[in-house]
C-alpha cells in the first residue's frame, strides 16, 4: 500500500505505464504499472547506505545552515564593525589629507561613538596645537629676521663705528676685532683670533711708562664694568703708541653667566692734546705765557693752607705799572703788547726759582714769594722796582720808561682767606699810587688809610648785592623858591639811600665815596634816572609846576651807555624833558670840562635842564662857567651855613648869585638851616633855597602822595 501522493513520485512519461516510488519508507517500494496491471516490487535498502545518505542529508543541512549564518553574520558584521571603522579610517585619511574640518561619528551609542568623541577632541586639541606651533613657528620666522637685520645692523654698525671694538671669550682670547681696532693695534683679526687679549694690546701709563692692567681681564674677574685708567697708552704692533681711553664690560649668557667680554676703546691723543692746551691756556696768559689769575689764586690758596697749617710765613706783591697808557696811545696796543711781554720776561729773571708770576690782568702783575719774610719781600720788591725803572721800551723813534707801584702783604697764619690777603694788597699798591707813585708800600694792619680803601673795597660786593636785590632807596628834598610870590617852579632833588641786610638805611655818604672809586656810579645812575622817570610819571602827579634834579656822578658824565639810557627812558616814559634837572658837581665838571660840556650839550638839545653843584668851592670856578650851559647855580654851603655872622661867606655868596644873575642862570643856596639865613639869602635875592630848615628829605613815594599844592617858603622854615 502506497502511502499519500505527496510521499510518492511518479516515473515515467506515459499515463500507460509508470512507476512511482514511495519515499516515506526507508526502503523502496515500487509500484509497476502496466496496461491496466499492477505490479508491486519491494526493494529493501542497505542500513550503512541509509546512514551514509542521513549524514550527507544532515552535513548538506548544517552547511546550508552555517553558510546562512555566515551571510548573517557577515552581514550584522559589517552593520555594526566593518562600517563604523571603515568610515573611521575614511575620516582619518580625509584629516591626514588636509581636511581640518573631517570629523568622526559621535552620534553612535557604541564604542565607535566613544572613540569618536575622544578622537574629535583629541582632532581639535592638535589643530589648537597645530595652530600655536604655526604662530610659533611664524613667530620664530619674525624673530630670525629680525635677528637677522640686527646682525646685520650690528656688523654695520661695528664695522663703521668711530670706536675701536674687541670682543673675546670667557677666558680673554680674541674673538672679534673690527676694523678700527685693526688699524689702532696694528693686528689683522685673521692673525690674532684666538689669541689671549693681553698679548695683542699692551698698555702702559704715558707718564710712569708702567705696565697697565687690561681691563678685559679685571672685568672678567668682577663682572662688572671697568675703565680703563687715565693717560693710558697702547703700544701698537709696530712700537708707535697711541692714547686711547676705553670701557670694558662683561658679555652674559640668559642664565647671567659670563660667556666673554666687549671692550670699546678709541684715539683720545688730538683730545689729550687739546686737553692739555686748554688746560694750559687756562692757567696761564696768552700773552705773556706767565699764569693767569685764576692760577695765581690757585698757587696763593695753597700757600695760605701752607701758611696755617705748617706756620710758614709768604709774602704777596701787587705791582700795577705807571703811565703804561701813554705807550698805548702813542705807538698803538700792538707796541703796548710788545712791552709787557719784555717786562714779563725781566721780570721772571728777577724772581725765585719757588716765586709765582702772574699777570693779573691790563698792566697787573702780581708775585707770590715763597717762604719768604716780609722784610725779604720788601728788598725783593724795591729790586723789582729799581729793574722796572731802568727798562726802557724802543718802538721807532719813541723811547719809553715806566715805573711801577708795588703794594707788599704777609701770608701767614694770622691771614684768614683770599679775598682779605687780595683786598690788602690791592689796598697796599693803591696806597703807592697814592704816594706818588714808582715805591713800594707794606701793609701794616692798624694803617687808617689803608683800613679805609679796605673799607671802600668791601662796599663794592654789597653795591652789587644791594642792586641785585633791589635795596636801594629813593629820597626826594624840595629846593623852594625864597621868595614866596615867585612863580618859579618847585624843585625836588633826588636822593639815594640803601637798605643793608638788616633793615637800616645807608647814608650815600657812606658807599657813593667806594662806588666813585670802584666806577660804579654809572649802574647806580642809570638805576636812578629810570625809576625816577618811571615811578613819577606813574604817580599821575602834575609836572606842570615842578623840576626833578637828579645828581650825576662825574663818572658818568663821559659814559655813552648812559648817554643812550637818559634818552630811551625819555622816550620811553615820555617824561617832559624841560621838568628834568641833572646836577653835576663843579669838581666832576672841571676835571671832564670837554665831556661835561658835550654832555650837556646833547641833553639840553633835547630840553633837559643842568645845575651846577659845590660851586664856589673850586680855585678856578668862575673862569669855568663860562664853558657850561648850565640853568642853575648851587651855592656851596659852607658858604651859607654862616652866612649870618661871616661877611666873606656873605659876600662870596652875593658874587656868585650876582654871577648867576648876569648869566641868566638862577641861584639854590644849599644848607639853608634857619630862618636866619633864609632871611639873609631873600635880602641878596637868591632865588632857591634847599636845607633843613626848608624840609626834610623823604620817601620818594611819600613826598609824592603829600604834593598837592605849591609849598610856602616861610611855613617850612619858620
Amino acid at each position: 500500500m502506497l502511502h499519500s501522493a505527496a510521499n510518492v513520485q511518479r516515473i515515467g512519461d506515459t499515463p500507460e505505464s509508470g512507476v512511482y516510488i514511495d519515499r516515506s519508507l526507508s526502503d523502496y517500494v515500487l509500484l509497476e504499472q502496466t496496461h491496466g496491471y499492477n505490479r508491486l516490487w519491494l526493494y529493501h535498502q542497505d542500513i550503512q547506505e541509509a546512514v551514509g545518505d542521513k549524514r550527507k542529508e544532515l552535513l548538506l543541512t548544517m552547511g546550508a545552515l552555517f553558510l546562512a549564518f555566515g551571510f548573517i553574520l557577515q552581514w550584522i558584521l559589517q552593520r555594526v564593525l566593518t562600517r563604523p571603522f571603515l568610515h573611521m579610517v575614511y575620516t582619518a585619511q580625509r584629516f591626514a589629507d588636509g581636511s581640518t574640518e573631517a570629523r568622526f561619528d559621535e552620534r553612535r551609542v557604541d564604542e565607535f561613538g566613544f572613540l569618536g568623541k575622544f578622537f574629535n577632541k583629541a582632532l581639535d586639541f592638535l589643530l589648537v596645537q597645530q595652530d600655536e606651533l604655526r604662530e610659533a613657528l611664524n613667530r620664530v620666522r619674525e624673530s630670525e629676521t629680525a635677528l637677522y637685520q640686527e646682525k646685520e645692523r650690528a656688523e654695520v654698525t661695528l664695522y663703521s663705528i668711530g670706536d675701536a671694538v674687541i670682543t673675546t671669550d670667557e677666558s680673554g682670547r680674541v674673538d672679534y676685532f673690527n676694523p678700527v681696532a685693526e688699524r689702532l693695534t696694528g693686528w689683522v683679526l685673521e692673525n690674532v683670533q684666538g689669541k689671549p687679549l693681553c698679548e695683542v694690546m699692551r698698555l702702559v701709563n704715558e707718564n710712569t711708562r708702567e705696565t697697565v692692567a687690561n681691563p678685559v681681564e679685571l672685568c672678567l674677574k668682577c663682572g662688572e664694568i671697568l675703565e680703563l685708567a687715565e693717560h693710558t697708552l697702547l703700544i701698537r704692533d709696530d712700537g708707535e703708541e697711541v692714547a686711547i681711553a676705553d670701557s670694558a664690560a662683561p658679555i652674559r649668557d640668559r642664565a647671567g653667566h659670563i660667556i666673554g667680554a666687549v671692550m670699546v676703546y678709541h684715539d683720545v691723543g688730538h683730545a689729550r692734546k687739546l686737553a692739555r692746551q686748554l688746560s694750559y691756556q687756562a692757567t696761564h696768559d696768552a700773552l705773556t705765557g706767565l699764569y693767569n689769575r685764576r692760577a695765581f689764586e690757585e698757587q696763593l690758596k695753597e700757600s695760605l693752607e701752607s701758611a696755617r697749617e705748617e706756620e710758614r710765613e709768604h709774602a704777596l706783591c701787587y705791582l700795577d705799572l705807571d703811565q703804561f697808557k701813554i705807550v698805548n696811545d702813542t705807538c698803538g696796543h700792538i707796541a703796548g703788547d710788545e712791552m709787557l711781554k719784555q717786562l714779563a720776561h725781566l721780570l721772571q729773571s728777577k724772581v725765585r726759582e719757588a716765586d709765582v708770576l702772574a699777570r693779573l690782568g691790563g698792566d697787573e702783575f702780581g708775585v707770590l714769594l715763597r717762604y719768604c719774610a716780609l722784610d725779604q719781600a720788601r728788598v725783593i720788591a724795591e729790586d723789582l722796582r729799581r729793574t722796572v725803572r731802568d727798562f726802557r721800551f724802543i718802538c721807532d723813534e719813541h723811547s719809553f720808561e715806566t715805573g711801577v707801584s708795588i703794594g707788599v702783604v704777609a701770608v701767614d697764619g694770622r691771614t684768614h682767606n683770599l679775598v682779605e690777603v687780595q683786598s690788602a694788597a690791592d689796598v697796599a699798591c693803591y696806597a703807592a699810587k697814592e704816594g706818588g707813585r714808582n715805591r713800594v708800600h707794606l701793609y701794616v694792619p692798624d694803617d687808617h688809610e689803608l683800613q679805609q680803601r679796605q673799607g671802600e673795597m668791601r662796599w663794592v660786593s654789597r653795591i652789587h648785592k644791594a642792586m641785585a636785590e633791589d635795596r636801594f632807596l629813593l629820597y626826594c628834598q624840595p629846593i623852594l623858591p625864597v621868595d614866596e610870590r615867585s612863580v618859579l617852579p618847585n624843585h625836588f632833588e633826588i636822593l639815594l639811600r640803601i637798605q643793608d641786610e638788616d633793615g637800616q638805611e645807608v647814608p650815600p655818604m657812606a658807599f657813593i665815596p667806594a662806588a666813585e672809586r670802584y666806577n660804579l656810579m654809572p649802574m647806580i645812575d642809570g638805576w636812578a634816572v629810570r625809576n625816577v622817570l618811571r615811578r613819577v610819571q606813574q604817580s599821575g602827579m602834575r609836572l606842570q609846576n615842578s623840576i626833578w634834579t637828579i645828581n650825576i656822578s662825574g663818572r658818568s658824565l663821559g659814559d655813552e651807555e648812559f648817554l643812550q639810557l637818559i634818552s630811551q627812558e625819555l622816550e620811553a616814559t615820555e617824561f617832559p624833558a624841560q621838568q628834568i634837572c641833572f646836577e653835576i658837581t663843579e669838581t666832576a665838571a672841571i676835571a671832564n670840562l670837554r665831556r661835561a660840556s658835550r654832555f650837556i650839550k646833547m641833553l639840553k638839545a633835547k630840553g633837559c635842564k643842568f645845575a651846577l653843584d659845590d660851586f664856589g668851592s673850586g680855585l678856578s670856578s668862575f673862569g669855568y662857567l663860562k664853558n657850561l650851559e648850565v640853568d642853575y647855580l648851587k651855592i656851596d654851603g659852607s658858604f651859607v651855613r654862616d652866612i649870618v655872622t661871616d661877611k666873606i661867606d656873605r659876600a662870596m655868596v652875593e658874587a656868585i648869585n650876582n654871577l648867576g644873575h648876569v648869566m641868566n642862570i638862577r641861584t639854590i643856596a644849599e644848607f639853608v638851616e634857619n630862618q636866619q639865613i633864609l632871611d639873609v639869602l631873600r635880602s641878596l635875592k637868591v632865588d632857591y633855597a634847599q636845607g633843613y630848615g626848608i624840609a626834610r628829605p623823604l620817601p620818594l613815594i611819600q613826598m609824592l602822595d603829600s604834593i598837592h599844592s605849591k609849598p610856602k617858603v616861610q611855613n617850612s622854615a619858620g
